[in-house]
């Protein structure tokens, strides 16, 4: 189970070893709050593991650790949880090394850790659960490089289910709402992002949507912040039974909305789908090489 620090990972690593299953846990930091707080609240056959998805070599120290204990069992499940966003901002104004940064956690290393351990799941003929996001499925105003990620992942997956087939595995996506983890709820973290990326744009860019742009975008990310559901056991849940159910379903959908965004998304014209993605997630203003005000001031 990747990604367990915070969020959908901790609560799922907490619940799997209530229900009594000898977990694995990964974790980017062993001495973070979540990972101390899994070893206060869970029992002694839960196991932390160190792994930054970005880095091959604790990957590879993950797989030896998990192929040495459970060499004579097989691995019933893997989830890949782990998931990284710091962008919030139109595709062209988000440098190039952000959605490198996105591919290389949500993309790559669940690539890397799912082929990995494919050969002892084929040999318990268990399941992969994989967390993606409805951002990888509709085009999300300023979420371009999170969504490329997790579209690349959620067709990797998808890939996975058809070809893993003969092999028994059953594999799954979930597809959350918008639920509180981590620093995806906190101000601070977004202004500093913020002020960053003010700071690396190019004049000429800086010039053609104005600060204020990239200031109205972040604070109505932060307006819709404050939606997001503090209740992870929906994902839970859903994992649970990604993992668990003698036929588990393919695509689970847990939180508020998401009917009616894939209804919206699957079935109205284009220009609809956008108009409702901005009124529900962020609607940015005219840029400012765009607005009126600007060409009276040039024809000046």
């Amino acid at each position: 189970l990747s990604g367990c620090d915070s969020g959908f990972g901790q609560a799922t690593a907490r619940h799997l070893d209530i229900m009594g299953f000898r977990v694995f846990a990964s974790v980017l930091d062993l001495q973070s709050p979540g990972a101390q707080e899994l070893r206060r609240t869970c029992s002694s056959r839960l196991t932390l593991l160190q792994m930054d998805l970005t880095k091959t070599d604790d990957i590879q120290r993950v797989l030896q650790h998990i192929q040495a204990h459970t060499n004579s069992t097989g691995l019933w499940g893997l989830v890949n949880n782990a998931g990284f966003n710091d962008t919030i901002a139109d595709a062209e104004l988000s440098p190039l090394g952000k959605f490198r940064a996105c591919m290389e956690v949500n993309f790559f290393g669940s690539l890397e850790l799912t082929k990995g351990l494919l050969p002892l799941l084929r040999s318990a003929g268990g399941r992969i659960v994989t967390v993606s996001s409805p951002a990888g499925d509709m085009p999300f105003p300023c979420l371009a490089a999170y969504g490329a990620s997790k579209a690349a992942l959620s067709l990797l997956m998808d890939t996975f289910r058809s070809e893993l087939q003969p092999w028994g595995i059953k594999v799954s996506l979930i597809l959350p709402g918008y639920y509180k983890t981590g620093t995806t709820c906190d101000p601070a973290f977004w202004n500093l992002q913020k002020q960053q990326l003010l700071a690396s744009l190019p004049q000429e860019l800086l010039q053609a949507y104005g600060e204020d742009y990239v200031e109205e975008i972040n604070q109505q990310f932060i307006q819709f912040m404050k939606v997001a559901v503090e209740d992870l056991s929906a994902v839970v849940n859903s994992i649970t039974d990604g993992l668990l159910a003698a036929n588990p379903a393919v695509r689970y959908y847990p939180g508020q909305g998401l009917g009616i965004m894939y209804f919206i998304h699957r079935y109205l014209p284009y220009f609809v789908r956008d108009l409702f993605l901005k009124g529900f997630f962020i609607n940015p203003k005219l840029p400012r090489a765009l607005r009126r005000e600007h060409h009276n001031d040039v024809k000046k």
